[in-house]
């Protein structure tokens, strides 16, 4: 029989806090570099693009698939076994191999940082009431910006030669990880042997979807545009990583806020705001010239996404049983990353036709996604009162 772990939401709250942040942190700690790693082990500059590319491949295709298995095995042992996969796949940067090697790399990494992010988050899902989630999710969320506003700061002391071993130190800090995760309760059982109910398609879920594209669709014109758009204005490279840490930054600060909006306002309406604030921003920064300007502007963008997020992805949750809150992640989480790559796929073309037209495109279409929300959750109680 296997017993499983006692311990209080918050304790688990608590641990799934730090291992996501130190997972994140580990994520981008070399990825600033990895292009020139990848190039100074014979990488082209079509294989490097082909091996960026496979991480979020990777997690669109086993996503939803993983948040089933966690649905019907259990979280505990995903996040376990998704751990111990990305520790020893960080590892493999040490291999004296030839970059198109690094492809399986960055497919096991992806495939695992997926389901790491499906799991913590469908266990505080059901960790947490309905009333108290917001709080909850925005913990996850602020951990998650934490390792990005650390990870490439963090960065700058390791140079391309030591790259391998700044993945290698983050792939041991993450079978750690692993360890603790084994004896922590993520609020479900090792193995249910009854059928999963079945996933719940209504009205909320397919909202959430829509404004997880369109926040995907945002994030893949910077992940594909942003350095070039700021080299394009001449910003040096410290100007470059600190736009990442100036934008992380405040959403971590305001993270309990936006949960608690989550949990005492309308969370449609929040969503909704929030959805539109990011594309307004996405379509002003290509008109800034003044570097300085856009690191501060990028901090009054983050401010909107701190106060938003948690509520759609409370939205996302609401009325859900415990066993379909992973695959309501999973799905959640792929939509989120297939706009994500298909933006950042087309957004590289654009930019070289103009610099302001893929900013200003996906904004449009982005604020056309969010705007379908008013339909799809018009009927949905946006207000969760807490228990008095």
């Amino acid at each position: 029989m296997v017993v499983v772990p006692i311990s209080t939401p918050q304790q688990t709250l608590r641990r799934l806090t730090i291992i996501v942040a130190i997972q994140w942190m580990g994520a981008t700690l070399g990825l600033p570099l990895l292009p020139l790693f990848l190039e100074h082990r014979g990488g082209t500059p079509s294989i490097i693009g082909l091996i960026m590319a496979s991480f979020f491949a990777a997690g669109v295709v086993t996503q939803f698939f993983l948040g089933h298995l966690a649905d019907k095995f259990g979280r505990r042992p995903v996040l376990v076994l998704s751990l111990v996969a990305y520790g020893l796949a960080s590892m493999t940067y040490l291999l004296p191999v030839a970059a198109p090697w690094f492809a399986l790399t960055r497919i096991v990494q992806g495939a695992s940082a997926g389901a790491i992010e499906v799991a913590s988050m469908s266990a505080v899902a059901a960790l947490f009431s309905e009333a108290q989630r917001g709080r909850a999710v925005s913990q996850i969320l602020a951990a998650q910006l934490f390792g990005i506003a650390i990870g490439p700061v963090a960065g700058v002391v390791a140079s391309v030669r030591q790259l391998g071993l700044a993945f290698f130190a983050t792939g041991l800090v993450s079978l750690c990880a692993a360890v603790v995760t084994f004896n922590t309760n993520l609020g479900d059982k090792v193995f249910d042997p009854t059928p999963l109910p079945k996933l719940q398609w209504n009205s909320q879920l397919v909202g959430a979807l829509f404004a997880a594209s369109a926040s995907g669709l945002t994030i893949g014109v910077y992940e594909a545009c942003w350095s070039l758009l700021m080299h394009s204005h001449h910003a040096s490279t410290l100007e470059i990583r600190l736009s990442w840490t100036m934008f992380s930054l405040p959403w971590v600060a305001l993270s309990r806020v936006g949960g608690w909006l989550a949990d005492h306002a309308n969370r449609r309406l929040i969503g909704l705001a929030g959805l539109l604030n990011g594309a307004i921003f996405l379509a002003l920064y290509p008109h800034i010239h003044n570097n300085v300007v856009m690191l501060f502007v990028g901090s009054l963008e983050s401010v909107g996404a701190a106060l938003s997020v948690p509520a759609v992805s409370s939205l996302m949750s609401q009325g859900a049983l415990n066993r379909e809150l992973s695959r309501r992640q999973g799905l959640y989480a792929t939509s989120n990353t297939a706009a994500l790559a298909i933006a950042a796929s087309v957004s590289g073309f654009l930019f070289s036709v103009n610099s302001a037209l893929p900013f200003t495109l996906i904004a449009v279409v982005a604020s056309v996604l969010a705007a379908t929300t008013l339909w799809w959750w018009r009927n949905v109680n946006g207000n969760i009162r807490p228990p008095a």
